[in-house]
């Protein structure tokens, strides 16, 4: 007589009309399911008799000893962006004292970046995953839940609930300290050249400059890729306008370098012609002549603590609280002054 076959958690996932994730999710007692779902699994799984292969119970625990980063950004920007090096420094950091691994891939999309956790949780390639770049309604966050991929993301607001725990950075407070600082000084027709638009933290200085209006503030936002090619052709075009603003802020400092170059080449001063400043700083961006005014951040620390987080959520089966980081500056260079 032939042995029966066992049942899978495929096959518990088919007859139950849910993901594998959610399966697991009931089967391990972890939260991202509702109790009704749950429970339907625990009855399907117990009318099968269910019980883990031997080598799913050898699993249990054992690790990867690395931790995965899918970075959704051209790659020509990643060399030259302060903030990246830095990031993945700090990360490497807070790794290398636990001896934990990195990798880190480019991928090209949403979908891409989704697929690539798939094949790493299928693979049992990473214990965890840190995101960046949090959008509204990001359907990253609700992969990682079926997955049960334990995850920390960097973001510019607390996360929903059940979503995975963020890192996250006050960027309605940030913004306010640089185009406040900007109204004051006296200009009332700002442009800022942002990164997608997609993308959460552009939503947020967003709204705070163009609720700026109260102070007569004209606020314009463009969108690019945050490369210096994008940031250099926006600014030739903004400067070639009739209405040319007074005050251009960008996102990052590769951008605004590229931008006060192209303001120079087109003859005008800065700051006594137009301001110009950066939500990223770097050494570059203090070196280079007029220096620029930039939102100073401990990008080396977050990443750190963005590990560390992560390794902490690795260790449990419940999702953390969301954690604050430190809150940026505004470093005030010569590239900013009061319009003519």
């Amino acid at each position: 007589m032939s042995k029966p076959k066992r049942v899978t958690i495929t096959d518990i996932a088919r007859l139950a009309g849910v993901s594998q994730g959610a399966v697991s999710f009931a089967l391990n007692g972890r939260p991202g399911v509702s109790e009704q779902t749950r429970q339907r699994i625990l009855d399907i799984a117990a009318e099968h008799q269910w019980q883990p292969s031997s080598a799913a119970r050898a699993l249990v625990g054992a690790r990867a000893g690395v931790i995965g980063f899918a970075v959704n950004r051209p790659a020509g920007t990643l060399g030259t962006e302060a903030f990246f090096t830095d990031l993945i420094a700090g990360v490497q950091s807070a790794l290398a004292e636990r001896h934990i691994a990195m990798q880190m891939v480019l991928v090209s999309s949403i979908d891409d970046e989704v697929a690539t956790y798939r094949r790493w949780r299928s693979a049992n390639q990473v214990d965890g995953v840190i995101v960046i770049d949090p959008r509204d309604d990001d359907p990253r966050l609700a992969a990682l839940t079926e997955l049960a991929l334990p995850a920390v993301v960097i973001g510019s607001h607390p996360s929903a609930d059940g979503d995975p725990a963020a890192l996250w950075l006050d960027d309605s407070q940030v913004a306010h300290s640089l185009f406040d600082y900007l109204s004051a000084l006296g200009h009332r027709s700002i442009v800022y050249v942002a990164g997608p638009a997609e993308f959460q933290h552009t939503r947020l200085r967003t709204d705070v400059l163009r609720g700026l209006t109260a102070r007569s503030v004209t606020g314009e936002v463009i969108a690019t890729d945050f490369s210096p090619v994008a940031a250099s052709a926006t600014m030739r075009r903004i400067l070639s306008r009739a209405d040319r603003p007074t005050a251009v802020v960008f996102d990052n400092d590769v951008m605004a370098i590229a931008g006060l170059r192209i303001a120079q080449e087109m003859g005008l001063a800065v700051p006594g012609d137009l301001s110009i400043a950066s939500f990223d700083d770097s050494v570059v961006a203090g070196l280079v002549h007029p220096s620029i005014t930039s939102i100073t951040r401990d990008t080396f620390g977050l990443g750190a603590d963005a590990a560390a987080f992560l390794l902490e959520q690795i260790e449990v089966a419940e999702l953390l609280d969301d954690r604050v980081g430190a809150l940026p500056q505004l470093t005030v260079r010569e590239s900013t002054g009061a319009p003519r």
